[in-house]
């Protein structure tokens, strides 16, 4: 068996969907040498209980729009007047040992990757609330931010949600178990793809197709 190029999936939602937590469950799963969250780079102060290299890199304004300026960025967005962007070199280097990488980002961060890496090493989900008042609830219940970010909050993710029309995949997160088991399935799906399989066993495909 030899390695194929990893699968880099971009997994997309409003905030408060739940996505963060459905990768989690689902590279609990996996080995590091099989598939890897990417960590984003942001400007944005950190929250309670995150950890600098661990949930963010935590920058300067001033180091992003360095960065950005030498072109070190496969994607960033500006949201809530925060900046975050995903490493070009660090996905590259993931994705060619044939290692699978989980791309926490928005649509617009989606777009952007579209545009420099070719759509055959990508899968893009899109996962949605049963219902905005259960969006609400979610954010609420998370008690991280005020009634006014939460209200704003709502309001992007009506904007956020049109989207969903550019993914390949959507899932809808009501019942946790059943999301997390369609998230396990859409990734098992994607790794029997024929330019998959054919990289990952062509050896075997070589000797079963020779004369």
């Amino acid at each position: 068996m030899t390695k194929t190029q990893g699968i880099l999936f971009i997994v997309s939602a409003p905030s408060g969907t739940g996505k963060t937590s459905l990768i989690q469950e689902v590279l609990k799963a996996k080995t590091s040498s099989s598939a890897q969250l990417s960590i984003s780079h942001t400007t944005r102060k950190k929250r309670s209980g995150e950890k600098n290299g661990l949930h963010y890199y935590f920058i300067s304004h001033e180091e992003f729009i360095k960065m950005i300026k030498n072109g070190e960025f496969l994607e960033y967005v500006r949201i809530f007047g925060h900046f975050y962007g995903t490493s070009r070199s660090s996905i590259e280097s993931i994705l060619s040992l044939g290692v699978d990488v989980f791309l926490d980002i928005n649509w617009q961060g989606s777009q952007q990757i579209r545009k420099k890496i070719p759509n055959f090493f990508i899968c893009s989900i899109f996962i949605l609330p049963p219902s905005k008042e259960e969006l609400v609830r979610r954010l609420y219940h998370r008690g991280q931010e005020s009634t006014q970010s939460i209200a704003k909050r709502i309001e992007q993710a009506v904007t956020e949600m049109k989207h969903y029309q550019e993914y390949d995949y959507l899932i809808i997160n009501d019942i946790y178990e059943q999301a997390v088991l369609d998230l396990k399935n859409i990734i098992n799906a994607e790794g029997l793809k024929k330019h998959q399989q054919v990289q990952r066993n062509s050896n075997i495909l070589s000797k079963l197709l020779k004369d």
